[in-house]
């Protein structure tokens, strides 16, 4: 059922304004179909890709069908026949094949984005059947669906067509990975919406760092749309309505209208903060240093634009995220290198691969990395690393060979114990060795470590003993202190920075490091937060790592 009049879901907003346009329901599971508009003359061959993939698939299932009776006894082959035989009906079903050619034909989308979707249609379908029997054939539906995916993106991939003459889109879905995000940065659509997720999630943080409307945590915002409905998203105010009426339509078209004029006077006035050569001053006159969290290499552009000082955190697991092969020393250390020289001889830090929780590799790569469950106060971060020694060393040896472009501060995230550092020092000397083996030169390194778990803030004179300098991950800080999951929308409310125990640990830490004359910076979400800024620069801390969306307005705040 659709709803004739406006429907409405809270969430949490991540900012960014407001977009409208067509819902597109993606599930998770199928999050990296890949997504973008054909132009009209390509049509014919992208509903031919989806003809012959289904093809190969039912000569399969007819195979398949056919060597049954050599495979199984006496009484299985009869049923099995019959799932075959249900599995081809599907596939050559008319309301499958006329609705892939709708969305090819008349919405120009690519045969992967067309199936999928054809797929939610009649889903939906199956879920509002009463009887059982057919309801179970969803699932039925699903494999047959995935089969033919897999021809698909088996085949070769039309150039995406230009997307400016496309309406406007809104990605829905239960939830999403950050790899999904990182890969959405170059997609189609205008604004996103996730059932589930917390503001300081790692997909949330991408979401922010992509500048465009975003809420997460909408709880039943994937039942509540359905496909191709007319949706408002309202980033800032956390809020999705579903086919609202003309008036509010109009109302909200005028809101995002006026939103775009002040997003503009904003670029213009970050044009002219940038172009002021007055250093960043504290209240007591020491200078401020602002650094920016990048994702990928590219990132830089967006942070020598902000007026960048450097890079204080480049997260290197958005290299090995929702891919199948992972990246190589030659791809790491040219992804690497390519950083040190865009920042033209400024700081840079980029940490060690930090996998696990909310930032998942590949499923393809669970066996062959140890990777299953893999919660919070999990196998993440270090303790993969440190379990994973020849992956971890071909990052190491990466790390070292870009540092001939210049100084690199290699960043190792959620150490808690002295044996874990001592590892990874014993870890970065036999990469060293390595390299000087086959005779290839490397860079000096400066060696930091994350405070993010509460025992190590507890340590922290154990850690200057052994590390250049420390950077405070706050986000999950506040996560391990509070025991909240930053993923979870139903605890979100107690996810909470100004907790005096979180507070204590921040403070201390940095009175800590000052004290022993080594650097200290904090790289999380409450680096951006103008709410803590006032308290940081009271405790001492004088270097903010932040994304570079949000330095134009730190700059603001803090110059006032």
């Amino acid at each position: 059922m659709s709803f004739s009049v406006h429907g409405l879901s809270v969430g949490r907003g991540l900012g960014g304004g407001v977009a409208i346009g067509r819902a597109v329901r993606v599930l998770s599971s199928r999050a990296n179909v890949a997504h973008y508009f054909i132009t009209p003359d390509q049509a014919p061959a992208e509903v031919q890709r989806v003809r012959t993939a289904r093809n190969v698939v039912v000569e399969e299932l007819q195979r398949l069908q056919l060597s049954l009776s050599d495979h199984v006894n006496k009484d299985a082959p009869h049923e099995l026949s019959a799932i075959m035989d249900v599995h081809l009906m599907l596939l050559q079903d008319d309301t499958l094949a006329e609705g892939v050619r709708h969305y090819i034909e008349e919405r120009h989308y690519n045969a992967e984005w067309a199936l999928t979707t054809q797929l939610e249609v009649i889903a939906e379908q199956f879920d509002a059947m009463h009887d059982s029997y057919m309801r179970e054939r969803k699932g039925d539906l699903e494999q047959v669906v995935e089969r033919v995916l897999k021809q698909l993106q088996g085949s070769a991939q039309l150039t995406a067509a230009n997307q400016a003459n496309h309406e406007s889109l809104i990605l829905v879905a239960h939830d999403l990975s950050p790899a999904d995000m990182i890969r959405f940065k170059s997609d189609v659509f205008s604004g996103f919406v996730t059932d589930v997720g917390g503001k300081t999630s790692h997909t949330a943080i991408v979401a922010r760092s992509m500048g465009i409307p975003a809420i997460v945590g909408a709880k039943s915002a994937s039942q509540l749309v359905r496909q191709d409905d007319w949706v408002i998203v309202d980033a800032d105010a956390g809020v999705l309505i579903v086919n609202p009426t003309d008036r509010i339509l109009a109302q909200y078209r005028q809101k995002q209208t006026d939103g775009l004029a002040a997003w503009h006077e904003h670029l213009a006035s970050e044009s002219r903060d940038i172009k002021q050569s007055a250093p960043l001053l504290a209240p007591d006159g020491t200078a401020i240093t602002l650094l920016a969290n990048i994702e990928l290499p590219g990132d830089t552009a967006a942070a020598l634009a902000a007026g960048a000082q450097g890079i204080g955190l480049f997260r290197t697991e958005f290299l090995f995220m929702g891919r199948a092969i992972l990246p190589d020393e030659e791809e790491q250390y040219a992804a690497y290198s390519e950083v040190v020289v865009a920042m033209k001889g400024m700081p840079v830090t980029i940490r060690t691969i930090d996998i696990g929780a909310d930032k998942p590799l590949d499923p393809s790569h669970g066996q062959e990395y140890g990777v299953h469950t893999n919660p919070a106060l999990g196998l993440r971060a270090i303790r993969w690393c440190l379990a994973e020694p020849a992956m971890f060393l071909t990052q190491l040896r990466a790390l070292l060979r870009a540092a001939v472009h210049g100084r690199i501060e290699v960043l190792i995230p959620m150490l808690a114990h002295e044996g874990e550092i001592k590892q990874c020092l014993l870890m970065v000397d036999r990469a060293r060795t390595q390299l000087d083996a086959v005779g290839v030169a490397y860079g000096e390194i400066g060696l930091g470590a994350m405070i993010e778990v509460p025992a190590a803030a507890l340590i922290v004179p154990t850690f200057l003993k052994y590390f250049d300098f420390l950077s405070i991950g706050s986000n999950d800080l506040i996560q391990y202190t509070l025991a909240v999951d930053r993923t979870d929308e139903t605890v979100a409310h107690l996810y909470d920075g100004n907790h005096p125990a979180v507070q204590f640990l921040i403070e201390s830490t940095i009175k800590q490091s000052i004290a022993a004359g080594k650097s200290i910076s904090v790289c999380g979400e409450m680096a951006g937060d103008e709410s803590h800024t006032q308290a940081l620069l009271a405790m001492g801390l004088r270097s903010f790592s932040m994304h570079p969306s949000q330095m134009a307005s730190f700059k603001k705040f803090a110059r006032q």
